[in-house]
């Protein structure tokens, strides 16, 4: 299992199949895609897992993570996951977030993120808000 930074291009067929399959490929695309940060994962070759981070001010935000069906279940999107959490601390970011879908809140709870605010919808599906602070490596002031 290989985790890397990918392109946009890459990133984009595997957003739709997993998260809108029955929509067209555009459909996966969220606004400033170009600015983001893409990882992929790939095993034997074949990229099985992406995450797109959107960094801004000391914070980040994970837009469209997906794991082909295949291989969830698998440890692959907790690879992931805890790859994301390292590696933005270790960029100085200090708050991580995101909309999970409901269905996915017991999963990312085990990673230490939390619920912040009330259930919600997007496209007809329930989603939560969730957020965790990183330890950063970052050197903070003495006072």
């Amino acid at each position: 299992m290989k985790i890397e930074e990918i392109t946009l291009t890459e990133v984009l067929p595997l957003r739709q199949e997993v998260l809108w399959p029955s929509q067209p490929l555009e459909f996966s695309r969220v606004p400033d895609d170009e600015r983001g940060l893409h990882f992929g994962i790939r095993i034997q070759g074949d990229l099985v897992c992406v995450a797109s981070v959107f960094i801004q001010e000391g914070t980040a935000r994970l837009r469209k993570f997906a794991t082909k069906v295949a291989y969830q279940g698998q440890g692959v999107g907790s690879a992931m996951l805890r790859f994301l959490i390292e590696h933005l601390g270790q960029q100085g970011v200090e708050e991580f977030w995101f909309d999970a879908r409901a269905t996915a809140v017991s999963f990312y709870q085990k990673f230490g993120f939390a619920i912040e605010g009330p259930l919600f919808y997007k496209h007809e599906a329930p989603y939560y808000k969730m957020t965790q602070r990183l330890q950063t490596d970052r050197v903070r002031p003495q006072n």
